[in-house]
């Protein structure tokens, strides 16, 4: 059998691992900074823990897991299972007899579900980070995979609106920290819920919200097409042409949709919420440049209630590399309410990508082992030995070449898996206890006493 990759899955090498774990370390260090706790949950929920959570299209892109009882039916009724099975592939999944587990979608629902099954337990305002993978049944393509990681922050219990300030704090120290410079879009739900008023679609909100969410991606043209499609009127999207041209200055806009929103409670909420974050982050410090009022940005999940957030490499064609928002209501479904939440994401894969496309990764990013010994057999085999434990004591990596072959393919082996030195204990050496070593990316070699070598 020829091996092969699951569609939309990867193998991650000794360097593109440590790399990750640079970017996972920055990350976790700066949550943790912003005095968040670490959390894991499963990799799989109930399916109904999931679904009507992220919306229609988001809905379609749960990874189902077939339940254990076709395996464990009979031989007389596999068949006929398998047939239903195969029946329902071309519509919604609604059986419980096929299947009642998913693979999680995202890490913000099944926190959610954490905190309605504890919030008894808990200290509110609670502020967690969770860095685990999830799956989403989507087309592969350049940054999007079938199993990625999340890197989440979320704060549940408090409507201040100070955690959307800080939480735009944590992206940009994150980002500074990776040196990947970037630009945060900012919008407000409530401001597309007064757009929906203001354009007489209120029944259509999810529909206008959805074909919005594409715009980065299919142009006015596109969204124009969408809408009509999804039946909203040509009047109603005439009334909304001017979300096509925004001008530069946030306050700006902000100012001419308080003039549209007169009357209008809930769009007139939204401006105020956006105008307090955005005016309080200038306050700080933060760069015009790097803060952006995006009125199209609607982020295509159904849970958010006021602010959401994307973040866009200034440098890279990359799409989003991290996202989030406002949802009061989440925990409502799981029969606890008045818990409201915030949070954002962190892209890891896409952030990798970035980073490797623009050569942040610094050289300490990929993990190297410090020396290796080569192997002359006899004697000298048994002292390097003991020279490598007194190395791996004081945390430095170090290893023997296996056997004792020739010292070119000694050689080769160091230089082809990059290891930085490597180390000659010969019967000259252990004679005056000294210690030689080459320093491969030097190409420097030196011998010194054992004392200096162990430092």
């Amino acid at each position: 059998m020829k091996p092969s990759l699951a569609k939309g899955t990867r193998d991650f090498t000794a360097q593109e691992v440590s790399r990750r774990k640079y970017i996972i370390n920055i990350l976790q260090n700066n949550f943790e900074l912003f005095g968040f706790q670490p959390l894991e949950t499963p990799s799989f929920e109930n399916l109904s823990t999931l679904t009507g959570k992220y919306g229609e299209e988001g809905d379609r892109l749960i990874f189902k897991i077939l339940n254990s009882s076709i395996n464990e039916a009979k031989e007389e009724k596999k068949a006929q299972m398998l047939n239903d099975f195969q029946r329902a592939l071309d519509k919604p999944f609604s059986s419980e007899s096929l299947t009642d587990k998913a693979l999680r979608y995202d890490l913000t629902v099944p926190f959610a579900r954490f905190v309605a099954m504890n919030h008894g337990q808990l200290t509110f305002p609670y502020k967690r980070y969770q860095i685990q993978p999830v799956w989403r049944a989507d087309r592969p393509q350049k940054g999007r995979f079938r199993e990625f990681y999340q890197c989440d922050a979320d704060v549940v219990g408090s409507e201040s609106l100070l955690q959307e300030v800080d939480l735009i704090q944590l992206y940009l120290k994150s980002f500074a920290d990776l040196k990947v410079s970037v630009t945060i879009h900012v919008n407000n739900r409530k401001i597309l819920s007064g757009l929906a008023e203001y354009a007489g679609i209120t029944d259509k909100l999810i529909d206008f919200t959805v074909a919005l969410d594409k715009l980065d991606k299919i142009g006015k043209e596109g969204v124009v097409k969408e809408l009509l499609e999804r039946e909203i009127s040509q009047d109603s999207i005439d009334k909304l042409d001017f979300l096509f041209s925004q001008s530069d200055d946030a306050l700006e806009n902000l100012l001419q949709l308080k003039e549209k929103f007169i009357g209008n409670e809930i769009g007139l909420k939204g401006v105020e919420e956006l105008e307090f974050v955005l005016t309080q982050s200038l306050s700080l410090g933060v760069d015009i440049q790097n803060l952006v009022f995006d009125i199209t940005l609607a982020r295509g999940l159904d849970y958010y209630t006021g602010a959401i957030f994307e973040v866009k490499a200034d440098e890279a064609q990359m799409g989003s590399i991290g996202g989030g928002g406002r949802y009061d209501n989440l925990t409502e479904v799981f029969g606890v309410k008045n818990i409201p939440g915030i949070g954002i994401s962190f892209g890891l894969d896409r952030i990798y990508l970035v980073m490797e496309e623009l050569d942040l990764f610094p050289k300490e990013a990929t993990s190297k082992v410090e020396y290796l010994f080569a192997n002359f057999g006899g004697e000298e085999t048994v002292e390097a030995l003991k020279l490598i434990m007194q190395l791996r004591a004081k945390g430095i990596s170090a290893e023997l070449y296996p056997e004792s072959s020739k010292i070119n393919k000694q050689f080769t082996y160091a230089e082809k898996k990059g290891i930085k030195n490597l180390v000659f204990l010969g019967e000259e050496e252990l004679k005056n206890r000294t210690v030689t070593f080459k320093n491969l990316e030097a190409g420097e070699q030196k011998t010194v006493s054992l004392e200096e070598f162990l430092g």
